[in-house]
């Protein structure tokens, strides 16, 4: 029996998720654990391995394409089994959406199926199926893009020829009057889609729109990307539904420097703040359990592991990886794992199991010059720590004035979850990790 590829829920609050490419095509050999697709969320863009072994039958979703969460995209046939059989549609367990294939008849006259993404594409670029030439018994999504590109080369010899535009184009064309001699097409074979006709639209209005009176201030609207506008949905959620309360500490962190020192000294990891500072959490979340639960619909729920997120600016938002089990992983193990995280969150290539679900996420700004800062919650973890730069001031210690390296620490929690005592609590014992990381060797 085939197996079904669905679209990957890699958060909680994921709806849906973009398929940006298909690393594989329709008739290949996969095997399970190989990168079939490659998908964008709101957290980052990740590959999706393939779940099982065989020949990716069909492809139900084109690049390009959001889906929701949960529905079949693809299915990948057994050894043996015979294509033919297979539905040319996702099965009623999944969302209806990702199109039916229908009768075409090819130009030589053969009754054949197009497949629901070539089905799809000849729909957004104006073209015939019946047009399209096959060499197999399905129409393709490789089939209608050679077409494309074959009606291209013909419309080089051929200029004066009506230029192509989608169903779609033509219609925004109607409604904002625009006409296709002022629109470049960006589609395959230079035809005309929707966004080439909105971007002449929105072009008109700005020059058609009356000046402003001049200003010493230049205004600039910036382009933001699926991720940004997600993060900034999901923290405005968390602000405006999150009951935050902060916790502020001074930490002296004279012996939190020298143990860096130390272990800087003896190995070959480079091991920074925030490693120490994920170990000292980890150790903190293990010895106060209380910290390490979650409000889900009005009940406290307790997790099972600890996991510490990290926050990662990236050009696209914010990504908070996640490291598992941290409290069973040495300095110089969460340092390895820490930056191979890092550098694939920065490249947009971390996995799913590597994405939320996070005991306590740590925000660090110290690299920035810092001081201090008020982090949002990043739900349903129960808190975020904020840190800032370790900078030398002076402190009264023992009735004297003396100079000693300071970091501020600021706990955000969700009063739901925790209370001003739990959460004082807490940070005591993560002070106690920082003033005194020898006793996590206890």
């Amino acid at each position: 029996m085939a197996i079904e590829v669905i679209m990957p829920a890699l958060g909680m609050a994921q709806d849906t998720g973009i398929i940006l490419s298909w690393l594989k095509s329709e008739g290949d050999t996969v095997a399970q654990g190989e990168p079939l697709m490659e998908i964008e969320t709101d957290k980052a863009t990740v590959e999706i391995e393939a779940p099982a072994s065989g020949v990716l039958a069909r492809i139900f979703a084109a690049e390009g394409e959001e889906v929701p969460v949960g529905q079949v995209v693809a299915l990948i046939a057994e050894p043996g089994e015979k294509l033919e059989e297979l539905p040319e549609e996702p099965g009623k367990g999944a969302s209806v959406g990702a199109g039916v294939a229908m009768e075409v008849k090819t130009p030589g006259g053969e009754s054949v199926k197009a497949s629901p993404v070539a089905k799809r594409l000849a729909e957004t670029y104006g073209i015939d199926l019946s047009e399209v030439p096959t060499s197999g018994r399905r129409v393709t999504k490789e089939d209608v893009m050679a077409f494309i590109e074959a009606r291209h080369e013909q419309e080089k010899e051929r200029p004066a020829r009506r230029r192509p535009v989608s169903p779609k184009a033509r219609r925004l064309m109607e409604e904002l009057g625009v006409s296709p001699d002022e629109v470049t097409g960006t589609g395959p074979g230079s035809v005309i889609i929707a966004r080439d006709v909105l971007a002449v639209s929105e072009a008109r209005k700005a020059t058609e729109a009356p000046k402003k009176p001049a200003t010493p201030v230049a205004e600039e609207s910036l382009a933001v990307g699926k991720m940004w506008k997600i993060m900034a949905e999901r923290t405005t959620g968390s602000w405006t539904s999150v009951p935050h309360f902060y916790l502020t500490r001074e930490l002296d962190v004279s012996q939190f420097v020298e143990w860096r020192k130390s272990i800087v000294a003896s190995s070959d990891v480079k091991v920074t703040f925030t490693d120490l500072l994920v170990k000292a959490v980890a150790d903190a979340l293990r010895r106060f359990p209380r910290m390490n639960v979650i409000w889900d619909d009005g009940k406290l729920v307790k997790r099972d592991s600890i996991d510490v997120g990290l926050a990662v600016a990236t050009e696209v938002g914010l990504v908070v990886p996640v490291l598992r089990h941290a409290d069973e992983m040495g300095v110089a193990d969460i340092a390895r794992v820490r930056s191979e995280l890092v550098d694939r969150a920065r490249e947009r290539r971390l996995r799913p199991d590597e994405i939320g679900g996070g005991s306590l996420t740590i925000s660090n700004l110290g690299m920035y010059g810092i001081d201090m800062f008020s982090a949002i919650i990043n739900p349903p973890e129960p808190a975020i720590l904020a840190v800032g730069r370790i900078k030398d001031r002076a402190v009264v210690v023992n009735g004297q004035v003396v100079i000693r390296p300071v970091m501020v620490a600021t706990l955000s929690c969700d009063h739901r979850a925790v209370d001003g005592a739990i959460g004082a609590l807490f940070m005591k014992t993560v002070a106690d990790m920082v003033e005194k990381p020898l006793s996590m060797l206890n």
